[in-house]
């Protein structure tokens, strides 16, 4: 890091907007433009820009003053949504090609026999099988063939592949052969990135080992190239600090790391936002539990925060479950759907209302952006509905077109037989029974009550339906921060950095074998020591987490043990870790077998160091307005009725006002209807109470 910079710089670059928050000396400040797809640098650069210009410097001088510079981008998740990953090759034992094609077992839909069988992530003309076997216990059973793997290069180069993946049968016992095909590939193909499946993912389960190489290394080629082009970039506009960027595990990792393990920048953005979620929880209402909404323009995102942690998953699939990609990693576990400002409301073939999840994006953007949109969406349905103010849209910086957002709402109200207003109030209707849904789907369907959790609700359309959300699943109070139109770049405000790795082994609390736990906590401690040597000196709280992953005796899937940063040497009765498995099951499934034998599959290591952090009361510097006003606004029970329309700096802390009213931040518009309560709190957030 910069030994003289002051200043900390997030940002989040999402599939509509470029949200930046910079932190230093007593001020918060947000910045938001447009995303430019075909050049994300620009939009980057244009949202600086303007927290630049709120700040009253130059560009140049807030990046030459910045200490920290955390980036988050959704380039990998679309580019694997969208299919526009680099063309990757599987180099597999022989005889075991299909490990992608048949998948791990499961469906959505398992009565719905139109849907087509989902294709591999590389196809099987791209898999190419190799004369070689491994055994269970790391024994060889077949010699690599040298002679044939170079007539399986040499054909990888006619082919003109842009990356390759090896993931062989039981490297996680014996990697040597996978370590000898990268040897190779680096003679045959030099200018080819690879990925081992052994080195990225040491599990025991294939397709995930397997699924996992290959979108990394396919990747590779894509995101060195993305990652590579936004530090020029940023350098050449004038940064000097350190260049971190977000990873799916909810912290940072320096950007060189991260182009060498792309597949971590999957899903990290809404990674982000849980972790701000979780300070705002504890500071306003004492909380360790909240359920975390984070609506932008593509989709909404819904993550929970549990005993003041983000709840992680290992079941990381991008796309639809079972359909989709498996990471075969742990990630922050966050639900996304197609519900977000930019999503299009259009009608199916038997004449029923939709929304989503197709986007409008950022261009051409909703049609009241003026930028050449032609459909409805639900922006264009709160414009409608005077949710949103035409003048005041993006702190100023865009003027929205109402007669836009009508004509598109009126011809949508026309083939339901609605106008215009009720028409947009049914799209957000629907939108917000969608995000219901999805709330629903991480609490309730996994135990949790959302009743007893309290609500943080982020993104640049977080305001516009979430009283009418928390309504439908009567939680009491929703809490939406001054900072919530760029909660996930808030988020990263307080990231730490997080590198993990693992090992796989084999052993049981009936057949312990402690030497060989030992040499796995030895290599991981290795490793770890490199990562360590790399970061920056200055760094606050570097310490290690130690973590098992074990299952009882014959089960399917494993759950994490941690050991926290207990040492290795008091590991050596097998009772201490299945006692703390034994509790540990109790908790999380309300049922234990003290008995049975417990297996241990994997051993995991990880370093967390914490970059300098603001502090969270800072947040009141955020800059606003001040000024009330009128409008008149459609309310579904209700009808139009003429509101306050509040602008957020104008609203002491204590503050308590009765809906219907608007209250607008720069980034946002808090929507209170009728029977709610807002109130401001010291930190200048808002609180709703639904009745």
């Amino acid at each position: 890091m910069s030994a003289d910079g002051d200043l900390k710089v997030t940002c989040d670059v999402g599939g509509t907007f470029t949200d930046v928050v910079v932190s230093g000396g007593d001020a918060v400040n947000i910045g938001k433009a447009l995303t430019t797809p075909h050049d994300l640098v620009a939009g980057l650069r244009a949202a600086l820009a303007d927290v630049a210009t709120a700040m009253g410097i130059e560009l140049d001088e807030l990046l030459g003053r910045t200490a920290l510079f955390v980036y988050s981008t959704t380039q990998a998740t679309n580019a694997i949504l969208q299919g526009t990953t680099a063309r990757t090759a599987l180099l597999c034992t022989e005889g075991f090609p299909d490990v992608l094609v048949r998948r791990e077992g499961g469906s959505m839909h398992p009565y719905d026999f139109s849907r087509p069988y989902p294709d591999p992530y590389i196809p099987r003309r791209l898999t190419f099988e190799i004369r070689e076997r491994i055994g269970a216990d790391g024994e060889v059973v077949t010699p690599l063939d040298e002679e044939h793997a170079r007539g399986v290069l040499r054909e990888l180069a006619r082919l003109d592949v842009d990356a390759v993946a090896i993931a062989l049968l039981w490297s996680v016992a014996n990697g040597a052969h996978e370590d000898r095909l990268a040897a190779m590939c680096g003679e045959l193909l030099p200018d080819v990135p690879v990925t081992c499946s052994h080195v990225l993912n040491p599990v025991l389960r294939e397709y995930r080992r397997t699924s996992c190489a290959a979108i990394d290394a396919s990747l590779k080629p894509l995101m060195q190239r993305h990652l590579g082009g936004v530090e020029e970039g940023l350098r050449d506009s004038g940064l000097r600090g350190r260049l971190v960027a977000a990873t799916s595990m909810g912290g940072v990792l320096p950007i060189e790391h991260l182009a060498q393990r792309p597949i971590y920048a999957a899903k990290s953005g809404p990674s982000l936002a849980p972790i701000a979620a979780r300070l705002y929880a504890q500071r306003e209402f004492g909380a360790a539990d909240a359920v975390v909404c984070d609506t932008g323009g593509t989709s909404f995102d819904v993550s929970l925060v549990r005993e003041g942690s983000p709840v992680f998953t290992r079941e990381t699939w991008l796309g639809e479950p079972f359909r989709g990609h498996h990471t075969g990693l742990a990630s922050v576990d966050v639900r996304s759907i197609g519900s977000g400002g930019g999503s299009i409301a259009w009608i199916d073939r038997g004449g029923l209302l939709r929304v989503g999840p197709d986007s409008a994006g950022a261009d051409p953007g909703p049609a009241c952006y003026g930028r050449g949109g032609t459909r409805p969406t639900v922006t264009d349905a709160a414009c409608v509905l005077g949710y949103l103010d035409p003048e005041r849209f993006l702190g100023g910086h865009m003027r929205l077109d109402e007669q836009a957002a009508a004509d598109v709402l009126t011809a949508l109200g026309e083939r339901l037989g609605l106008g215009a207003q009720e028409a947009a109030d049914a799209v957000l209707t629907l939108a917000g029974e969608h995000m219901v849904g999805a709330i629903r789907e991480i609490t309730i369907n996994q135990g949790v009550d959302p009743r007893d959790l309290a609500i943080v609700a982020g993104g640049g359309a977080a305001g516009l339906n979430i009283a009418e959300i928390a309504r439908a699943l009567e939680c009491p109070r929703v809490l939406i921060p001054r900072t919530a139109g760029a909660l996930s770049a808030f988020g990263g405000q307080y990231s730490d950095i997080v590198y993990e790795t693992g090992f796989s082994l084999q052993t049981d609390s009936g057949d312990y074998d402690f030497a060989a736990l030992q040499d796995a906590f030895a290599a991981i401690d290795a490793r770890l020591g490199v990562f360590e040597d790399s970061l920056p000196a200055g760094l606050e709280g570097v310490h290690r987490e130690r973590f098992l992953e074990a299952r009882y005796a014959h089960q399917a899937w494993t759950i994490e043990v941690p050991l926290a940063d207990r040492p290795v040497d008091e590991l050596g009765d097998p009772g201490l870790i299945a006692d703390e498995f034994h509790g540990l099951h109790q908790r999380l499934f309300a049922t234990s077998d003290p008995g049975e034998v417990v297996e241990i599959l994997q051993c995991r290591g990880r370093t967390v160091a914490r970059p300098f952090t603001p502090v969270l009361g800072q947040i009141a510097g955020v800059r606003a307005a001040a000024g009330s006003r009128r409008r008149r606004v459609f309310f579904g029970h209700t009808g139009e009725v003429e509101v306050d329309v509040l602008d957020g700096g104008s609203l002491a802390p204590g503050t308590q006002i009765d809906g219907p009213v608007l209250v607008t931040e720069p980034t946002t518009t808090v929507v209170v209807p009728p029977q709610a309560r807002l109130r401001t709190t010291q930190l200048g957030s808002y609180v709703l109470e639904v009745a």
